[in-house]
């Protein structure tokens, strides 16, 4: 039967204080593992939801670092360790606003800020959990992508661009770290409306809704099964991969 317990590792989930990233630390908790939430704004939030997966009985500890800068990362990394042990799970999720513009709206800066979300937070995060991961040759590396990469989605090349980057810095990790025992794998939800869509528009909402096959909306504890898997010894032959996660939309 495969295996999918988690107890023995420490998995930190970073933007996990509500949303994909709460849904995702939850599972890999009832899996067995030991979660390390991160938070960089909303503490009052972040301590609702370590208090409420710690009265579930789940070993969870609150970090709060901003995931974009290399001097905060590696000192959450140690802090974890001390707290919870060396983390081996790591699902870099954390994010920021992604607004919808056309390409003459943007300017270099705000280009730039997807970059430092989406492929140098990854970067930081990787490179502080390795050491641990290479010297016990076993580690699981889990971005959260987007499906926006596959679907080359319009008024939105910033969130888009740095996506892709996320895309091709896993691939090619993926390969650096296989004879380690490393897997690093992505996972690209589509559209999954969570507290911060609490105001997109009704239209665009529809929209979207209408191009699921499935014919329903996507909900955060729908990741919670494939982030499992991809974090367990399941998926110890897996690597490199892309699992889609949007009711079809992308299908062919």
């Amino acid at each position: 039967m495969p295996d999918f317990n988690l107890s023995g590792h420490v998995a930190l989930v970073t933007g996990s204080s509500r949303g994909l990233g709460k849904a995702m630390a939850r599972a890999l908790a009832e899996a067995g593992a030991r979660v390390a939430l991160n938070y960089a704004n909303d503490q009052a939030t972040a301590e609702r939801t370590l208090h409420e997966l710690s009265s579930e009985g789940h070993r969870c500890a609150l970090f709060h670092a901003d995931v974009t800068d290399e001097a905060a990362v590696a000192r959450m990394v140690s802090d974890i360790a001390e707290h919870l042990g060396p983390v081996d799970i790591l699902v870099p999720n954390a994010t920021c606003s992604q607004p919808q513009r056309r390409l003459e709206d943007y300017d270099w800066e705000f280009f730039a800020t997807m970059l430092d979300f989406f492929v140098k937070s990854p970067f930081l995060l990787a490179r502080a959990c390795l050491p641990h991961m290479k010297q016990q040759r076993w580690g699981r590396i889990i971005n959260i992508c987007s499906e926006v990469f596959a679907r080359g989605t319009p008024n939105f090349t910033a969130y888009v661009a740095a996506k892709g980057g996320q895309h091709g810095f896993s691939r090619s990790l993926a390969s650096e770290l296989a004879p380690f025992g490393i897997t690093v794998n992505t996972i690209s939800p589509g559209w999954i409306p969570v507290e911060r869509h609490a105001h997109d528009p009704q239209a665009a909402k529809d929209a979207y809704l209408a191009t699921i096959p499935m014919q329903r909306w996507g909900v955060p504890e729908d990741l919670a099964g494939a982030v499992v898997y991809l974090g367990s010894d399941a998926a110890s032959f897996v690597t490199g991969q892309d699992l889609v996660i949007n009711g079809g939309i992308t299908i062919g």
